[in-house]
């Protein structure tokens, strides 16, 4: 059971990951879970000045929270630390050190996509308005 769970947070992982990848490859022309996916179309100047334009995913697993893969991975690591049981912290070191880490990046990403995309990242943050955990965080 433990080793299914692990594998069902790998595989959300990386489903998450495909979605975001088909989406990006046909500029938005796909289904995501059967349904036009929602998007932000955001415009950005890079340092040079060119005008550049995103598109920012709403739907799927990126609709439940910006970060929502995150706790696919967080998962993961958690079931791989369960088979060393609960006697010691020892082999759930990695996955501490892992959600600190991700957690950090997720803050340190949301202020730097607000930087980039400026209203943009507003207009997207109402639509999905968690960072990594819906309801919570």
């Amino acid at each position: 059971t433990i080793f299914l769970a692990g594998l069902l947070c790998i595989w959300a992982n990386y489903d998450a990951d495909r979605q975001r990848q088909q989406f990006r490859q046909v500029n938005g022309d796909c289904l995501i879970w059967g349904s036009k996916p929602r998007m932000v179309v955001a415009e950005y100047t890079t340092e040079n000045g060119i005008t550049k334009r995103s598109l920012l995913l709403a739907s799927g697993w990126w609709g439940q929270a910006r970060h929502f893969h995150y706790v696919f991975e967080i998962g993961a690591a958690f079931f791989w630390s369960v088979p060393g049981l609960f006697h010691r912290f020892m082999p759930f070191l990695y996955v501490t050190y892992l959600t600190i880490l991700l957690l950090d990046r997720a803050y340190r990403d949301d202020a730097r996509c607000r930087a980039k995309y400026k209203s943009y990242w507003d207009e997207y943050c109402a639509i999905v308005p968690y960072k990594v955990v819906p309801g919570v965080i």
